[in-house]
């Protein structure tokens, strides 16, 4: 009996163990659900508001645009107004001025350097007078005065 005793004591144990370990597997197995499903639902969420931050950039550059697009509207409405108000000026001081540097101001027409007090200055220029500038082939070669000749160096 005693052998018949542990027989029936270790078939139970098998039987626990069995229970054990498909307890251990279901609750191993709903972590795993739990903790993959939350990476799920917060990468849902982050994608959620990548579409909202790009919605919004779209929204944000279409008024951008469109400002400019006014903008650029208004510059050039004032540009013509300045141009009207310009001719209209020119008109009237053709008709009503007397006064000849006023009338040559006003319609654009440079006025004698000859009458101004100030002497006239020439604009800066990025060339040499003549033609033995900086950028001349021979700009800073000596001249062969017919005694020896010294090679020139090459020039690439």
């Amino acid at each position: 009996m005693n052998f018949k005793g542990n027989d029936v004591y270790e078939s139970n144990i098998d039987w626990v163990l069995a229970i054990v370990s498909g307890l251990a597997g279901i609750g191993i197995g709903a972590l795993g659900y739990h903790l993959l499903n939350s990476n799920v639902a917060r990468n849902q969420k982050v994608r959620q508001r990548l579409a909202e931050t790009e919605l919004e950039l779209n929204q944000v550059k279409d008024s951008l645009n469109d400002h400019f697009a006014r903008a650029a509207d208004l510059v050039e409405s004032i540009q013509r107004q300045t141009q009207e108000l310009e001719q209209q000026l020119a008109q009237g001081a053709e008709r009503f001025c007397d006064d000849s540097q006023i009338r040559r101001r006003l319609n654009n027409v440079p006025i004698d350097q000859g009458s101004s007090d100030e002497p006239s200055t020439a604009a800066p220029r990025d060339y040499a007078d003549g033609n033995h500038g900086t950028l001349s082939e021979d700009f800073g070669l000596r001249q062969s005065t017919g005694e020896k000749e010294q090679p020139q160096p090459p020039r690439y």
